[in-house]
């Protein structure tokens, strides 16, 4: 932790292919060694099935499924 400036958090690109920030957080946490392409093949592989089996747009039962797995917070 610096003492002298604040750190400035950057935010996290876009996806290229859904055009998503949430996609490459994913990819960057699920990969392992340093293989992002892995990880990405893995990922939109997944997607595909997911608009295969269910005929809804991946991305949005996706989004869906992380905020299923996010615990919720009570104050």
């Amino acid at each position: 932790m610096p003492r002298r400036k604040v750190i400035i958090k950057r935010e996290s690109p876009a996806d290229p292919k859904y055009g998503s920030p949430l996609v490459t957080k994913f990819v960057n946490a699920m990969m392992h060694a340093g293989k992002k392409s892995t990880a990405e093949r893995i990922l939109y592989g997944s997607i595909r099935n997911i608009e295969e089996k269910t005929g809804q747009p991946g991305l949005t039962v996706f989004k869906a499924a992380l905020t299923n797995a996010k615990p919720i917070l009570e104050v």
